[in-house]
């Protein structure tokens, strides 16, 4: 990797929270470990991170209260549920709060930096992507990640055919 990656970890059971952070460090990962919801919302105030892990069920705020308050701060960054909640509607509510992955305990932990590896190149490459996302038309503006023709104060928003 060119830069360090910066995760958030958020897990209250305090053996595994160890174990991950040291397995993360390991596998190159700048890792902070937050105990409880409140604190890891306050690291990521302080911090700049790459990638989100959070547990669900922690003190003080849930990892879904959580994901949704730094959804507010960044909606781009990559979040991933790491939980024993493993109902259905529980995963479907990790996805609608905008979890971009969701990992039931007990889980491997090679297969965790597979997934984060993958969401970290999908992430990477739509920032390389982005680079260029708004064009000049004639008199108009052209934004072709949100899809919007613009011309003094009008917007409309095209179908991905007419885009």
């Amino acid at each position: 990797m060119d830069t360090k990656i910066k995760i958030l970890l958020a897990e209250d059971d305090e053996n595994l929270g160890l174990l991950l952070k040291e397995y993360l460090i390991a596998k190159g990962f700048d890792t902070d470990l937050y105990p409880d919801g409140e604190m890891a919302y306050h690291g990521f105030m302080r911090n700049h991170y790459h990638l989100c892990l959070l547990d669900v069920m922690m003190p003080k705020k849930d990892g879904f209260s959580l994901a949704k308050d730094i959804r507010l701060v960044n909606a781009e960054i990559p979040v991933i549920f790491l939980t024993a909640k493993n109902l259905k509607e529980d995963v479907i509510e990790g996805f609608k709060i905008g979890a971009d992955d969701y990992m039931t305990k007990p889980f491997s932990m090679e297969e965790l930096i597979f997934r984060i590896e993958a969401i970290l190149r999908r992430v990477s490459s739509d920032t390389t992507k982005d680079d260029q996302t708004i064009f000049q038309v004639g008199i108009y503006t052209f934004d072709t990640r949100k899809q919007i023709l613009s011309h003094d104060d009008q917007e409309v928003k095209l179908t991905t055919k007419e885009a």
